[in-house]
């Protein structure tokens, strides 16, 4: 499992985001303050400030690089 900060601040980011994510078989989550919802729902993503960078948690290891590779203009320190 790992944890990176994305930022998601726009319509078109949160679309292509969800694309790339939904890829994959693995489990992602998002999780802004006490909210954690799944990373491949485009209305859960919605439903966060996403004025604020969000963590994403990537829940298989085996996918980690290859995901922060394909999400490499999405992640912020």
């Amino acid at each position: 499992m790992k944890t990176i900060k994305v930022s998601l601040n726009s319509i078109d980011k949160v679309k292509i985001f969800v694309n790339i994510i939904a890829k994959y078989d693995s489990d992602f989550d998002l999780i802004s303050g006490r909210y954690v919802i799944d990373a491949k729902s485009i209305m859960g993503i919605f439903s966060l400030d996403l004025s604020k960078p969000i963590e994403l948690t990537i829940h298989d290891s085996s996918v980690v690089e290859e995901v922060t590779q394909s999400l490499i203009k999405y992640i912020v320190e």
